[in-house]
């Protein structure tokens, strides 16, 4: 077997049976397809690609060892994530590397009110200016999202980032459907709130 197609949950399935069964060289196979975005995972809530690495490495350590704890209710990759979560919040409770005190004050704004909405990146045909204000914008929204508390910053990363579905996140988190929703409308109100400070401020450097 020398490839896996990695829309086909099926044969994902018959994989793991054979790895199940002897033939540990396919776990190389399975994963395959998710380690980049395993590691951007981690990386997106840990902001340290060192420590991103050796999460993704222990997640894979970690995801041999359990497989035959892996329930087929879910896909494999959401599997995946919820153990790269684990890992993350495991790796930063342990660095301490985050400290919700120092974070930057975020507005008061209603989160049933949020008018949230996806920034719009500009297409290939930009000008040197607009590639200057893209790269600007999304170096802004990287910050905004790095200064969120955690628990925020980990359910923008799976959402906005990652893209999974609310299902996925709630079954990632041990979350409510509900709850999962809740937190990701505060967790989108707060970036908005960091990103407009961050904006604001960055435009009053810049005045005369």
């Amino acid at each position: 077997m020398s490839s896996l197609p990695p829309d086909k949950k099926i044969l994902e399935f018959e994989l793991i049976d054979r790895i199940l069964s002897g033939h540990h060289e396919d776990f190389c196979l399975l994963i395959a397809p998710y380690e980049r975005r395993i590691f951007m995972t981690a990386l997106d809530i840990l902001q340290a690609e060192a420590d991103a690495e050796e999460v993704s490495q222990e997640v894979f350590l970690k995801a041999f060892r359990s497989l035959r704890t892996f329930r087929r209710k879910s896909q494999f990759s959401t599997w995946l994530l919820r153990i790269t979560g684990d890992e993350s919040r495991m790796r930063l409770r342990k660095k301490r590397e985050v400290s919700l005190d120092a974070l930057p004050p975020c507005g008061s704004a209603d989160p049933e009110a949020s008018g949230y909405a996806p920034i719009q990146v500009a297409d290939c045909r930009e000008t040197p200016v607009e590639a200057l204000l893209r790269e600007e914008t999304s170096r802004l929204v990287q910050e905004s999202i790095a200064a969120l508390p955690e628990k925020y910053r980990e359910i923008v990363v799976l959402r906005d980032v990652s893209g999974l579905n609310i299902a996925e996140i709630a079954e990632i988190l041990g979350l409510t459907v509900s709850n999962t929703k809740v937190r990701l409308l505060r967790a989108r109100v707060m970036l908005r709130d960091v990103f407009v400070e961050r904006v604001r401020g960055k435009t009053k450097s810049v005045l005369p």
